[in-house]
């Protein structure tokens, strides 16, 4: 956002800006309004007259073509008169709308917006403590408190800007005057005194100071190693003190509870500090988490100052950017009823209970959550499990990169599967287990937490899907449904601008491998000419994001963004080429895989079907499992985007693929593909029978009849036979009122097969008085004509396609077999029969029924186990003996499978055989 005004700075500036009183008049016509006002006009002439020497000195570049190294001097020169410029005006702006906020009265965030979990206990809501601050938030009381502390707010606020203030006009002017270069030679000084500054300001800025402390992407090594002090280096207050809050929290005597606690603290953080003690009743040790004195008044007061940052720095963007929609108010609410709803140890209790139960029921192993003494706990006092590790900010590169898979899974179930995340992960709050039979990871202080609603984690796949699949289109519509985007938004503007901006940021390497990525979308060489020319691009497509694209970010990204950016901070730390959404990939894919609810499964057809001509790709197919089962297949590039168009070198075999399509963990997929079996058989089914059909009529001769005369061949395609048709006197309530299948191949679907099948168990030709066989009298030609149709052309390309893919899989004779080839191609059709009889299961039947044939089968009478070395079935042979392993839940769930396509199948022949059978007489018997 920075960025962005100091772009439109520029341009308010203009390119070419004069200096000392010409640029005080040049200013004063483009802000008539700032200039209308001495105040701001004052402060911006002092700010013209506080530059370098050098800089108020008027200088005009020659226009000519002169030495390079000439032309990089005038180059900086420019520079620094426009950033001359932009503080001018930026520094006049902000005051102007700083004296306007501090005359209107100021409202507390309202909780109703909020998706911060905050407790819903109704016997505390409206009550205030001593200092007339609310037990639970609530934001009458918070202005109620305000009203009364006006003198006490005042003086925060001016506290904050003497610290805040000098120090941003320290890091403005080495800007002006050196740009970035001059900027890192001071980098150490500026970050111990950020430090500094954060711990005198107190614990809502340490609260900043941790967050920024996990980014080596963003910060240079001076300031990582300042900020990091603050993740266990916060001072502590004295232990007589927590000593006599504990007390007071329990009712009674600490020996009464206690028979151990540690003299000092060991940890101390920025709301509170922590000793190890040993609870009386049971021995078992524990962790005391003590609040800091006066912590509530001191939050409550940095709440007033950042609702009166937000409201400035609102009022400055709505000047210089209209168009944008982002309510930043909003967004800094988020951060202050977080700092609030933190102090609530009570909340915190519930909130870690209720998580630990979640991931629990969610089967994740590999992170562990303490257990809580919920009875001993009170609003300042926290009693939970004390457990033995090292905490991450303390571990070396190497091994957070092992354990980066763990947090990440355990993060991605909170915010993706259960809706109900930890707002708060930085290093500090997350410990690798010395016990690892509880787990790796244990995940510590649960004071922040936040929901997302189940409509929006949808939408939350759905993006990373999209961005993953660099299919920027689609994300349009993902962030019109988040709110991000409007729905008027110009499509042309602004996929172009997401491939830029999103683009390098997907294949991950934080913030410094995005700038590089981003110097070569704009051919910034490091030339001059290079990197004007890149700049000068760059600068107006940022332009034209602020301007015409009026994006807005949700409140709920604060507290997102921050556990976002915390933890890929440190997934950076131990993998400099760390990517959050392709590393999200694979879990994605389970989601889509397993949920069988409409919005996931759109999300699944967009993936196995593409956005080109709609069929079912099974290299797609082979991707998305691989991709939930770990093997992400990319391109070229290791950090590239994902490719369908090609399986993965190292994807799995057969049998791990079967195995997991018939596990519980893809509901969703089996769901879809039903649909799509029973068209793939249907279309198998016509072109087989067709085929042979056909053969047969070529083949069949007449006996010959010796001494008698030649007789006429009746026509066989048009003789009446009789025959049994499927037939549906009542369709079953799982079928009734179903819609016709979803027409993604231009193929003919005209039937409720698809949506029939796909929730039900029904099963033709068990006899339930609704299905049946009915007996007609009917020509074969219409027979097939009606019950088997021609295939279409897409049909019958969409046929070869199974054949190939038969081919790759099972080999070629079962190819054959089901292109309908098994009269014209028997030896195929015998080498298939042989494969079928040489499973386990059949050899032990041949061996008492007919233990000749199994001997001219060629299989040995010794071979109890059912394995065999002859390899002539190839493919055939392997995907039977996957079969036969499969163990009864896998087979279940194959039977229910197959049943529910030959269900579809039945269908689909029954509905097209009305013509015939309901031409038939009424009292024809339903077998």
């Amino acid at each position: 956002a920075a960025f962005a005004l100091i772009l439109l700075f520029s341009r308010q500036t203009g390119s070419k800006p004069s200096l000392g009183s010409a640029q005080s008049r040049l200013w004063a016509t483009r802000n008539p309004e700032l200039a209308s006002n001495p105040q701001t006009s004052s402060l911006a002439r002092k700010s013209i007259a506080g530059l370098p020497k050098s800089l108020r000195k008027p200088r005009t570049p020659p226009i000519r073509r002169i030495h390079s190294v000439r032309a990089v001097e005038n180059m900086k020169f420019v520079d620094q008169a426009r950033n001359a410029g932009w503080a001018a005006t930026a520094t006049a702006a902000a005051q102007a709308v700083s004296s306007a906020v501090a005359m209107k009265k100021l409202e507390a965030p309202d909780l109703d917006k909020t998706f911060i979990v905050v407790d819903d206990d109704d016997d505390r809501r409206g009550r205030v403590d001593e200092s007339g601050l609310p037990l639970v938030y609530d934001k009458d009381l918070i202005e109620q408190f305000w009203a009364k502390e006006r003198g006490a707010l005042n003086k925060r606020w001016t506290e904050f800007l003497g610290y805040s203030v000098p120090f941003l006009t320290r890091i403005a002017g080495y800007l002006i005057s050196g740009g970035t270069d001059e900027l890192l030679k001071h980098d150490a000084e500026l970050a111990k005194d950020a430090r500094e500054i954060m711990e005198k300001l107190g614990p809502t800025y340490i609260k900043l100071g941790q967050t920024l402390s996990v980014r080596p992407d963003v910060l240079p090594q001076a300031a990582m190693e300042q900020l990091a002090i603050l993740q266990d280096g916060v001072k502590v207050f004295p232990s007589d003190v927590a000593l006599k809050v504990i007390e007071q929290e329990l009712g009674q005597p600490i020996a009464a509870v206690f028979d151990e606690i540690s003299e000092e603290p060991v940890a101390a953080a920025s709301l509170a500090q922590v000793y190890r003690g040993r609870l009386r009743s049971n021995g078992q040790y524990v962790a005391i988490k003590v609040q800091r004195p006066d912590i509530r008044e001191t939050v409550s007061k940095d709440l007033y100052v950042l609702r009166r940052a937000a409201e400035v720095y609102q009022g400055v963007f709505d000047r210089f950017v209209p168009q944008q929609r982002t309510d930043y108010v909003a967004l800094l609410n988020e951060w202050a009823v977080g700092f609030y709803t933190e102090l609530d140890f009570l909340n915190e209790a519930k909130n870690q209970m209720r998580l630990k139960k979640l991931l629990e029921d969610q089967d994740n192993k590999g992170v562990y959550i303490p257990e809580v003494y919920e009875d001993l706990c009170t609003r300042k006092l926290l009693i939970s499990e004390w457990v033995e590790g090292v905490k991450l900010s303390k571990c070396e590169p190497e091994e957070i990169r092992d354990l980066i898979a763990v947090g990440q899974e355990c993060f991605l179930t909170q915010l993706l599967q259960v809706g109900f995340f930890h707002g708060d992960p930085h290093p500090g709050n997350l410990l690798k287990l010395t016990d690892t039979s509880k787990g790796k990871i244990a995940l510590l202080d649960f004071g922040l937490m936040a929901r997302v609603q189940t409509s929006d984690i949808d939408k939350m796949v759905s993006s990373i899907i999209h961005l993953a699949n660099k299919d920027y289109a689609s994300l349009v519509d993902d962030f019109i449904g988040l709110g991000i985007l409007p729905e008027d938004c110009d499509r042309a503007k602004v996929v172009p601008l997401m491939d830029k901006a999103l683009s390098p940021y997907v294949k991950g390497g934080g913030a410094k491998k995005y700038e590089e990525e981003l110097k070569k979308m704009y051919g910034m060489d490091g030339t001059a000419r290079a990197n004007v020319g890149g700049f000068q691009a760059m600068t107006q497509d940022a332009l034209t994001v602020m301007n015409d694209i009026p994006f807005t970010i949700p409140p709920y990204f604060a507290i997102l963004g921050k556990a976002v950016v915390t933890l890929e901070g440190l997934a950076l730390t131990g993998n400099p080429d760390y990517g959050i959404i392709m590393e999200a990939y694979p879990f994605v894919a389970r989601k889509l895989l397993k949920e069988d609810r409409p919005e996931v499964q759109r999300s699944l057809q967009q993936v196995l079907y593409g956005t080109g001509d709609g069929k079912l790709g099974a290299e797609r197919l082979a991707v998305i499992i691989n991709s939930a089962l770990g093997v992400v297949a990319r391109g070229n590039d290791a950090n590239a985007f994902i490719d369908f168009d090609s399986i993965p070198e190292d994807a799995v075999g057969l049998d791990t693929a079967l195995r997991f399509f018939l596990s519980n963990k893809t509901t969703s997929l089996r769901n879809l593909l039903v649909e799509e079996a029973v068209s793939v058989s249907d279309i198998l089914l016509r072109q087989g029978v067709r085929k042979t059909m056909g053969t047969l009529s070529v083949n069949l001769r007449r006996p010959p009849l010796p001494f008698l005369p030649s007789l006429p061949v009746p026509d066989l395609n048009n003789l009446p036979i009789p025959v049994l048709l499927p037939s549906l006197t009542e369709a079953p309530a799982a079928f009734q009122d179903s819609e016709p299948i979803t027409n993604k191949r231009g193929i003919d679907t005209s039937t409720s097969a698809a949506t029939a099948t796909t929730g039900s168990d029904w099963n033709p030709g068990i006899g339930r008085g609704s299905v049946g066989l009915k007996p007609v009298v009917v020509t074969p030609s219409k027979l097939l004509d009606t019950t088997l149709p021609k295939l279409s052309r897409e049909e019958e390309l969409y046929a070869l396609s199974i054949k190939d893919l038969t081919t790759q899989v099972l080999g070629p004779d079962a190819a054959s077999l089901i292109n309908g080839d098994a009269l014209s191609d028997p030896t195929s059709l015998a080498r298939v029969l042989v494969a079928f009889l040489a499973t386990p299961d059949m050899k032990s039947a041949l061996r008492v029924i007919a233990p000749d044939l199994l001997g001219a089968l060629d299989v040995s009478n010794s071979d109890a186990d059912g394995t065999t070395s002859n390899t002539e079935y190839g493919n055939l042979s392997d995907a039977q003996k996957i079969i036969v392993d499969l163990n009864d839940e896998e087979r279940t769930e194959l039977t229910n499978f197959l049943q529910k396509v030959l269900s579809g199948v039945w269908v689909k022949l029954s509905e097209r055989s009305k013509s015939i059978t309901q031409s038939e007489s009424t009292s024809a018997p339903v077998l």
